[in-house]
């Protein structure tokens, strides 16, 4: 379903947009995803609404056929300088895909009355989804600004779009996002 409204206390969600993985190979080129999340990120601190800048420092502890072997240089887990943040920012570090699990994202968003969020960053199909998915389960709206995300696979990214997204919430641009705030 397009962008139909965004709720007065909406908050921009930031997915895993740091060193070492912004400077991954990706399906899109990440200078447009970040002139976009950047766009996102000034118009909420404008309007005082929450941006929440979310990284990964970790892997959850669980088996997988594709094992995880990666020693990550030590500023792999900063946050990207075009992100731009601010002392107003909530920062939320995880261990797992989503945001929400193991972390405080949900107290502080409840803290400021947040009651739908609007999701970018990098993996659609990993961090993106699950934190959408959770988004969901706690109750929140879900907007996602898809031209402000982006997947290692093409073919990931598109299926998200295309048959995921519309089930959680509502899709659009940056510039649809922009138009509603």
């Amino acid at each position: 379903m397009p962008i139909t409204t965004l709720d007065p206390v909406t908050a921009l969600v930031v997915i895993d947009l740091q060193k070492g993985i912004a400077g991954l190979p990706l399906a899109h080129p990440i200078a447009e995803i970040l002139a976009r999340t950047q766009q996102l990120a000034r118009a909420f601190r404008k309007r005082a609404l929450p941006v929440v800048l979310v990284n990964v420092v970790g892997r959850a502890p669980g088996r997988t056929e594709q094992p995880f072997q990666f020693n990550p240089p030590p500023d792999w887990a900063e946050l990207v300088p075009e992100l731009e943040q601010q002392p107003s920012d909530i920062l939320i570090s995880k261990h797992t895909p989503g945001a929400f699990h193991g972390t405080g994202l949900d107290m502080q968003l409840r803290r400021h009355g947040v009651t739908q969020i609007v999701l970018c960053g990098v993996a659609t199909g990993s961090g993106v989804e699950a934190t959408a998915r959770a988004a969901y389960d706690h109750g929140y709206h879900v907007t996602f600004a898809v031209d402000a995300m982006t997947d290692r696979a093409r073919e990931t990214h598109d299926f998200c779009i295309g048959r995921v997204f519309p089930k959680l919430g509502e899709t659009g641009t940056t510039a649809d996002v922009l138009a509603k705030l």
